[in-house]
């Protein structure tokens, strides 16, 4: 009898350890149940720098080599000037890969694709909340350059042309810094010293591009994504599961496709995608920590319908498929 009691002591703590080993297993921090988790996991993560506001001008710099000169005055907070140490909050964005890592996109607002020269995040706290977007006296921002030329400036904002944030059915797109009906504003940077180097009058999503230049008439694509387990995708993720991304050969551009055109299909903006380009069509999705991806070799033509089917893959898999971007 004793010997059974001890042997059924032992089975159930066996059984209780397995239980619990599966629930910590299932609770794991590190694993990805879905795109919001994947853009969080793998996207652009924010660094965090103090700086003393009282003894401007500093300097950071951010782990991409982004480099951001705030001189004296630049702080305020409701028009009062900022004192005593400050939290910068910054993401950078630098390939292509990590573009799609994070659920962004290289739009311009109009629908048009950008060719990317890296982009930005910045946003400075003051006891825990930001200080004046606005900023009293412009930034300096060198964002390390890659090629020669120049680059343009733009600001991150929404499809309603307000400042960029991660909510709701929110998309991202990029407009110039200081919007008018003729474009009059847009500013020009050149590369020098391998950087793109610029003032800044505002804090939020800062972007280095310039329009892909392709000078073959414009048209329409819609993308069929059959087998979608979930819904088309918002920035970062905030809602939904699946991308949809037109990536050109030899260009850095990662040109999203999240306008509907029926169930389970997104189009480009009207008349935006130039005939004739060479790239991937791509398509990934993440739900209930299972992993699709599709892809497809396309050469773009007037009035194009394209079908991706999403097949079941691996975490590491669409990870390697998004990386090989910055190659392509």
């Amino acid at each position: 009898m004793k010997k059974f009691n001890l042997i059924s002591t032992l089975f159930i703590a066996i059984a209780c350890l397995t239980i619990a080993c599966k629930k910590d297993k299932g609770t794991d921090e590190g694993m990805v149940q879905s795109a919001k988790d994947f853009t969080a996991k793998f996207g652009a993560q924010q660094q965090n720098l103090q700086i003393n506001a009282s003894a401007l001008p500093q300097t950071v710099t951010l782990a991409g080599g982004t480099k951001i000169n705030f001189p004296a005055g630049s702080l305020t907070k409701g028009g009062v000037a900022v004192t005593g140490m400050v939290t910068v909050e910054a993401i950078e964005v630098l390939k292509r890969s990590t573009v799609l890592f994070t659920g962004a996109n290289t739009n311009h607002v109009s629908g048009a694709p950008l060719a990317s020269d890296g982009f930005i995040f910045l946003d400075v706290k003051a006891n825990g909340s930001s200080v004046d977007q606005n900023l009293a006296v412009p930034v300096k921002i060198a964002i390390p350059a890659k090629r020669e030329g120049s680059t343009q400036l733009w600001i991150g904002v929404d499809q309603n042309d307000k400042p960029l944030v991660a909510a709701g059915n929110n998309q991202m797109a990029w407009q110039a810094p200081r919007p008018q009906a003729n474009g009059v504003g847009q500013k020009e940077v050149n590369a020098a010293n391998s950087a793109f180097t610029f003032d800044f009058g505002a804090l939020g999503w800062i972007n280095c591009d310039v329009f892909y230049s392709y000078s073959n008439p414009k048209t329409t694509i819609t993308v069929e994504v059959t087998n979608n387990p979930g819904t088309m995708a918002s920035f970062h993720a905030y809602s939904g599961e699946t991308y949809v991304f037109f990536c050109p050969k030899g260009s850095n551009v990662a040109a999203q496709l999240y306008t509907p055109a029926g169930a389970n299909k997104v189009k480009s903006y009207d008349n935006t995608m130039p005939v004739g380009v060479q790239g991937r069509m791509l398509s990934f999705s993440i739900k209930n920590g299972r992993f699709y991806y599709a892809a497809q070799e396309v050469t773009i033509s007037a009035g194009q319908n394209i079908a991706l089917s999403l097949s079941e893959t691996t975490e590491a898999a669409v990870q390697n498929a998004i990386n090989s971007l910055d190659s392509y």
